[in-house]
């Protein structure tokens, strides 16, 4: 009789507020994560139209952008993401070890890339306000800096609480939400190298 009475209980779909498929975290990161490809779309719309629809030069003559630099930077952000997904598959092992290594070379690596970034900025040898170009080329990379200064923070986060013992195999929502939107930074700014400084 008891053993009946659990099965009518657990029987039928979810509460209306939770996904038999998703956990609600990851769905709410995953949605805000459109959303931001939407905002990133809207300063490409911008780009393509300047540049291409506009024939623009790209960059105007006399103008020169750090291409290796960047792709130094670009290197060492995509190997971020590779000790993110460490970090990730360390704690669902149960390896504290790893998790904590893997999360501080990620923030590590990703202050470095930021702050290049902001170097480049000081020896760029133009201004947003110049031309099309700098309008673009600083809307861009600002936007993704920006998003690089969040994944920061949410890495921070998870760092600390990760030294604090918070995570295990069975809880780590709150390193993979923020794993999930460090990939999303990195491979955001594959495109934004590949489109700015190298086509």
């Amino acid at each position: 009789m008891e053993a009946h009475a659990a099965e009518h209980a657990h029987h039928g779909p979810p509460p209306a507020n939770v996904s038999s498929r998703i956990d609600a975290r990851i769905l709410g990161m995953l949605l805000f994560i459109g959303s931001e490809i939407m905002l990133f779309g809207s300063f490409f719309t911008a780009y393509f139209f300047i540049r291409v629809v506009n024939k623009y030069p790209w960059p105007p003559p006399g103008e020169h952008l750090p291409v290796f630099v960047a792709g130094i930077n670009t290197a060492i952000l995509v190997t971020s993401s590779f000790t993110m997904h460490w970090a990730l598959q360390s704690i669902k092992r149960g390896n504290r070890a790893g998790l904590r290594a893997g999360l501080v070379l990620t923030f590590a690596m990703g202050l470095t890339f930021l702050l290049t970034q902001i170097a480049e900025y000081s020896r760029i040898g133009f201004a947003p306000s110049d031309n099309a170009f700098a309008t673009v080329f600083f809307s861009l990379t600002g936007l993704h800096g920006m998003h690089v200064f969040v994944g920061l923070t949410l890495l921070l986060v998870a760092t600390t609480r990760a030294f604090r013992g918070h995570f295990s195999p069975e809880h780590h929502h709150g390193v993979e939400i923020p794993g999930i939107y460090w990939h999303f930074v990195d491979v955001m700014w594959i495109v934004v190298y590949t489109t700015v400084y190298i086509l």
